[in-house]
């Protein structure tokens, strides 16, 4: 009998897996999951149900806490991520690109890595960039007699870097739990004024080796162009017309952007959910400059660009690059306040615009309904894990995970793995939100860096949307690939990026600093 109590917490991981594999939505899989074997346990006396009693507490103190403040960054960087998609940067983006790479063997395929890395720094949703895309890039890529593998597979792949280039919805659901769980190993280990793990720590620690994956994959299309010239031709210089205005015209908004929202936060002035609200509004400026939704853009609307230059200004004054105590402070404040109704007001005519053109309602509605699916997962994983800890599970994953062979390095190999194998199946969410609690306090126990393991598991995340059968990236490329390109040729054209994927854990593993450098750099 004693024997059955020890695999019951494992067997909720098998039903749960099975349930989800069922089809059954995940949240109320994780959640009744929990609640029948809260039930099993009090029946066979193993689990106190006044554990559940504390259950309102613990979502009242991940959610509504001020140090989990930092999940209310999740809405906005979502806002701002359908708000870019609908002002056309990615359009804009790969013309431009094409026009400048396209005239070298592989250039579209490298014009392709290098717009996904620049949306994924600006946007990080991956299922719009995979569809913007597909839909925009695809068909130029076929009709110009590119192996439809290669290009499906490119696509998919520079879709992906949104994982872990940040800003990133993934760095900053790892950054949460990753902080809960460094403070509970610290505890566990007699550390009661406990160091710190940020999301701003994963940001930075995250920015080298997602630069580096973005190097490695143009490499990969220059070996293709090399190796396989006919699957990945150039393009006649007389049919592109690289034009330097549209060029800058594409770049200059969206590195704007990035320098706002990824500067502030690296460079110490501003929290990451104060840079999502900076990157959020502005996103909704440059969708109002553009007149997302809209067949024109009469004149007036570029009286937008002026006012939300005036924005910057009010974003040096609230940063403290200008100090107030010793600038001129009559002068500064008056700047301050004509600065603040400039913003204000471009905000307005912006938010006019998108909701009379019907983008507002979108991206209202697509935020509202990507933050709700997070967020109730987040309850039912939280219902779940509270379960599987009562019923001994921490203890026999703890020691699990000590007694492998290999100590902190063969420990950390298992959670790959099993990170990697639970990717072929599950979402990064829930694979975030249950898998990570569980694991993580051990390995953060055994020694290892928490920003190290961050990035470690943000790259095993990415490599999730990448691996049949239910790669989302996949899935969301077959939705609006054309007829002639089969699901074979996009698993296919997957694959090699998946072995990168892999390889780039590696080297990390073995080159840790690569992930601690910057980190270290900036605020240590």
């Amino acid at each position: 009998m004693a024997v059955f109590y020890e695999i019951l917490p494992f067997a909720m991981f098998a039903l749960a897996f099975a349930a989800l594999l069922r089809g059954y939505p995940v949240a109320f899989t994780l959640a009744g999951v929990g609640i029948a074997f809260a039930i099993l346990g009090v029946a066979l006396d193993v689990f106190d149900p006044i554990h559940l009693r504390a259950f309102p507490q613990r979502i009242y103190g991940n959610i509504m806490e001020m140090d989990k403040a930092i999940l209310v960054a999740v809405p906005l960087f979502v806002f701002m991520g359908v708000m870019l998609e609908k002002s056309r940067v990615a359009e804009e983006l790969l013309e431009a690109m094409g026009a400048l790479f396209g005239t070298m063997r592989g250039g579209l395929g490298i014009s392709v890595v290098v717009v996904g890395a620049l949306l994924a720094a600006s946007t990080g949703i991956v299922g719009a960039t995979v569809v913007t895309m597909g839909l925009l890039s695809l068909p130029t890529m076929l009709r110009r007699g590119y192996d439809p593998a290669l290009a499906s597979g490119s696509i998919a792949a520079a879709g992906t870097l949104g994982q872990i280039i940040p800003p990133s919805i993934v760095l900053v659901l790892l950054g949460d739990q990753l902080s809960s769980a460094y403070a509970e190993a610290q505890r566990a280990q007699g550390i009661f004024s406990p160091d710190v793990v940020s999301v701003g720590d994963l940001f930075a620690g995250a920015l080298i080796p997602g630069v580096l994956l973005v190097l490695v994959y143009v490499g990969y299309q220059l070996v293709m162009a090399h190796l396989k010239p006919e699957g990945s031709p150039a393009i006649a210089r007389g049919e592109l017309k690289l034009s330097w205005r549209a060029l800058l015209s594409a770049l200059i908004p969206p590195l704007l952007l990035i320098v706002a929202v990824l500067g502030s936060i690296l460079s110490g002035l501003a929290t990451p959910t104060e840079a999502a609200a900076v990157g959020a509004l502005g996103a909704t400026l440059l969708a109002g400059f553009r007149n997302a939704g809209a067949a024109t853009n009469p004149g007036y609307g570029r009286s937008i660009i002026a006012l939300g230059g005036a924005g910057l200004l009010l974003l040096i004054f609230s940063t403290g690059v200008i100090d107030l105590k010793t600038a001129d402070a009559g002068l500064a404040l008056g700047a301050a306040y004509a600065v603040c109704a400039l913003a204000a007001l471009a905000t307005l005519l912006a938010l006019w615009r998108l909701k009379r053109t019907g983008v507002l309602d979108e991206v209202m509605t697509a935020t509202a309904r990507i933050s709700s699916m997070v967020f109730v997962i987040l309850i039912g994983a939280s219902l779940f894990s509270l379960v599987f800890r009562e019923l001994g599970g921490d203890e026999s994953v703890e020691h699990l995970l000590t007694s492998m062979p290999g100590g902190v390095f063969g420990a950390l190999a298992a959670v790959m793995i099993v990170m990697f194998l639970l990717g072929f199946f599950l979402d990064f969410i829930e694979i975030t939100f249950v898998v990570v609690p569980i694991v993580a306090p051990v390995l953060l126990m055994m020694g290892v860096d928490p920003v190290w393991l961050g990035v470690l598991m943000a790259m095993n995340l990415q490599t999730s949307f990448l691996t049949p059968p239910f790669g989302f990236a996949l899935f969301y490329l077959r939705g609006v690939a054309p007829e002639q390109v089969t699901t074979g040729a996009i698993y296919r054209g997957a694959m090699p990026f998946v072995f990168i994927q892999l390889a780039a854990i590696v080297v990390i593993i073995l080159m840790p600093w690569l992930a601690t450098a910057l980190p270290g750099l900036l605020y240590d």
